[in-house]
This record gives structure tokens, sequence and C-alpha cells, in this order.
């Protein structure tokens, strides 16, 4: 064999090396997942600590700028005129009938709702030719712009309790109707959106028009241009509104608890 045949059978093998290097890549080291790293649960007491801390500095970050007036005292109001108006709120105002007047219409609307509705979506079970022929009006009905409707609400039922009633009903029973349908789990689980919505629709019906209630407060005092009274109406609405979502949390795991059972 020549010289110049040798030359070309070694230069085809080192082609066909290469090609069989290039076809075939090498395999690479599998890389290892990153996991985040796993954090030791703090204890109860040290995470209501922190969150009392935040709310502390919170609170003193909002009076030390309103009275070095890095921000405007009238609009935002401060920490210690708004302690004030509570005070005042609860010793010379309608604190306790406002209050009464929104967590009955609250409650009973949300009773109302869940019961009616949850009725409702288990009459769905008795005929599927009842459940086809039906369901499209209750989607129909929850597409409608209740809140919106709430003046046509209080024309109709009056500036009283009932319409307040009405309306916190009206959000709540299409909600329960569709989950009851669903399964009855479904409905426990639904408990605490039905008392957020009921509360809505009752403080939407104070605020158009009403005698008593937090929303009619919170209209007032915006109307008058009391920040400090709007502030102590909205800190009085969210205090109520903890306490009735822990109730019905309370209220929720005890039917789970049953219906594990």
């Amino acid at each position: 064999m020549s010289v110049q045949q040798t030359s070309d059978v070694r230069g085809l093998g080192g082609d066909l090396d290469r090609a069989h290097q290039g076809a075939v890549p090498p395999a690479r080291p599998a890389k290892s997942m990153r996991r985040l790293p796993v954090q030791r649960a703090w204890p109860l007491p040290a995470i209501v600590a922190t969150q009392i801390g935040i709310l502390v500095a919170l609170i003193a970050l909002w009076q030390i700028a309103a009275d070095r007036s890095w921000i405007d005292g009238f609009f935002w109001s401060k920490p210690s005129a708004i302690y004030a108006t509570l005070i005042k709120f609860f010793t010379e105002g309608d604190a306790f009938t406002d209050i009464g007047f929104t967590f009955r219409s609250t409650m009973i609307g949300f009773a109302l709702g869940t019961t009616f509705g949850s009725l409702f979506g288990l009459s769905f079970w008795w005929s599927r030719n009842y459940a086809a022929v039906v369901q499209p009006y209750i989607i129909c009905f929850e597409a409608l712009p209740k809140l919106a409707l709430a003046p046509l609400v209080i024309l109709v039922f009056g500036m009283g309790l009932a319409s307040k009633v009405a309306i916190a009903t009206a959000l709540t029973l299409v909600v329960s109707t569709l989950t009851t349908f669903a399964g009855v789990k479904a409905l426990i689980s639904v408990l605490r959106v039905n008392i957020g919505l009921a509360l809505t629709g009752a403080i939407v019906g104070e605020f158009i028009a009403s005698q008593h209630g937090l929303g009619r407060a919170i209209l007032y005092a915006g109307n008058t241009y009391d920040i400090a009274l709007v502030w102590v109406a909205v800190l009085v609405l969210s205090t109520l509104a903890v306490i009735m979502y822990a109730a019905v949390s309370w209220l929720e795991r005890v039917l789970r608890k049953g219906i594990s059972q």
C-alpha cells in the first residue's frame, strides 16, 4: 500500500471518529435539583409578637409623619385623633346601634342565602331535566350586577333592615346553590365566602340609604370630611368582620369533623 493510500485511510478513520463523536455526545452528569432550605416553624407567640410589632411600628410611623407634616393630617388624620374619636364614638355616638344593625342584617342575609341556596342546589339532584332547565336562569342571576341594582332594592323594601337583608341574601344565594349542586363538602367550604358576601351586601345597602349601620357611619363621615370617624368606622367594621369570619371558620371545622366521622 502506498503512502498516499495509507494517509487516506487514516484520514477516513479520523473523519469517522469525529463523526461518531459528534453524533453521540458524551453523557453529562445529572445536576441535582436545588431545594429551598427547610425553615423551622416559629412558635405562635413569636408570630403574634412579630405581627403586633409591625402594627405598632406602622402606627408610630403614621403618627410621626402626621405630626411632622410629612403627610397631610387633614386627609390622612393621625392615630391620636382616631383614638379620641373612637372613644367619643362609643361613649357619645350610636356605635352599638350601628354595630347591631349591621350585624343583624349580615347574619340574617347569610342564614337565608345559605339555607335557601343549599335547598335549591339540592333540588337539582332531584331531576337531571329540572337542573338543565333551571341552571341557565341561575347563571343569568349570578351575572346580574346585584350591587348596581341595590337602589331598586331599597325602593322596593324600604330604608330599613329588610332591604339590607335582601341584598345580603341575593349575594349569597347563588353561590350556595351552585356549590351545593357540586357537593355537600363544597358547601361547607363556601361558608367563609358567604359571610364576606353577606357583609358586603349589608354595607352596600347602608351606603345607599339607611338610618343606622356602620356603612351609614362611613358615608356620613366622608360627606362631612370627618376622616378620623371614617377610620374609626372602618376599624370597627374590620373587627366585626374578623369576629364573624372566625365564628364561621369554627363552624366549618365542626361540620367537617362531623362529616369525617
